[in-house]
């Protein structure tokens, strides 16, 4: 089914279907694997509310029972659970799935790369959603944008970082594209699930992690172990998290069915973004009153970084195809989108976070 006809088909499913219509359908119920904890309540309380929709849209005919990360899969290991049909849905983040192919990557997000609205115009409006259909639909899936949290926090370090050099021997929990960017820094990259954080830098194995923002961060207790907080997350500027599903169970979906799952994507991918605005400014307020110093990632950090991200780009492109197609349209889109959001939104938004 094509695109446009999804969406014509979830424009007439904005209600659930008569009684009359869904006792012509098969029950359908499909389990879905989350690579997320339940405590990340925004993030993995968009999978169940995906379920919801879908049940009331197809008046309970299509039921998705959702499992949290760990409970029928790890949560690194979804994407293959999809692919091999172990469970028929995932939800996930494409750059989890970078050792597979860097070309996941833009899936979610590339460090130095799309805020959470550029991302969101690049998937809807710039074509980034079907490139990214072509090349999941060679893995045996079918990709739906279903949120983004916004451009994340640094992290928390134990010592504040006041240049470069203080990054020397640092451990650090950052996996994917930025723990190697942070490698040729000097920083020695860990990957920790997101339970064992808080002991590793309770007892020192740790000397800094990063992991969403003030929200989530705060449940876990960071602050009470490492007091400096970071910004920005270079590396995540506006992830995105996505739904999956294997191939073969989406072409055997009723196209009702397939209309209700697009349209219960679009409605996560909407309201995450939203929440996570509301919910981490007075988390960030809480964190200063217990504590918690703020500050901006030095500048010649920042430089470097930068320099390094996009020199893996290039040399990427040079070898990998895939990566390549993603890349030159990506790439042309951004280019084009900060030259105007430079213009327009930047300059009012610096205006109004910094006048006096």
């Amino acid at each position: 089914m094509k695109r446009r006809d999804l969406l014509k088909g979830a424009g007439l499913l904005a209600a659930p279907l008569s009684p009359a219509l869904a006792a012509d359908l098969p029950t359908i119920r499909w389990r879905l694997a989350s690579s997320f904890p339940k405590s990340l309540d925004t993030i993995y309380g968009a999978a169940e509310a995906i379920a919801a929709r879908i049940q009331q849209l197809t008046s309970g005919k299509f039921q998705i029972r959702v499992f949290a990360g760990g409970e029928i899969v790890p949560g690194l290991q979804v994407l293959d659970a999809v692919q091999n049909a172990t469970v028929e849905c995932g939800q996930s983040a494409g750059y989890y799935y970078v050792g597979k192919n860097m070309a996941f990557a833009f899936d979610t997000a590339l460090p130095f790369g799309l805020t959470s609205r550029q991302q969101i115009a690049w998937m809807h409006a710039g074509g980034g959603r079907e490139l990214m259909r072509e090349f999941f639909r060679d893995h045996g899936l079918v990709s739906f944008p279903g949120g983004n949290t916004g451009v994340q926090m640094g992290g928390w370090f134990r010592h504040e970082i006041k240049s470069l050099a203080d990054l020397k021997g640092l451990k650090m929990r950052i996996p994917g594209l930025g723990g190697q960017i942070m490698a040729k820094l000097g920083v020695v990259p860990q990957t920790l699930a997101g339970g064992d954080i808080y002991p590793a830098l309770e007892r020192g194995a740790l000397d800094a992690t990063e992991w969403v923002g003030p929200y989530d961060d705060e449940k876990l207790g960071f602050h009470k172990v490492a007091k400096h907080y970071y910004y920005p997350g270079w590396w995540e500027g506006g992830p995105q998290i996505s739904f999956y599903v294997n191939l073969k169970k989406w072409r055997e979906l009723p196209p009702p069915y397939q209309a209700a799952f697009e349209v219960a994507c679009a409605e996560a991918n909407q309201r995450m973004l939203a929440e996570y605005d509301m919910k981490n400014p007075p988390a960030l307020q809480r964190l200063l009153k217990a504590g918690v110093k703020l500050h901006a990632f030095p500048k010649d950090m920042m430089l470097a970084a930068r320099k390094i991200a996009f020199e893996m780009y290039d040399a990427e492109a040079r070898k990998n195809p895939a990566f390549k197609r993603l890349y030159t349209d990506w790439k042309k889109y951004a280019d084009a989108s900060n030259q105007w959001l430079k213009v327009a939104e930047a300059a009012y938004a610096n205006f109004l976070y910094y006048v006096k």
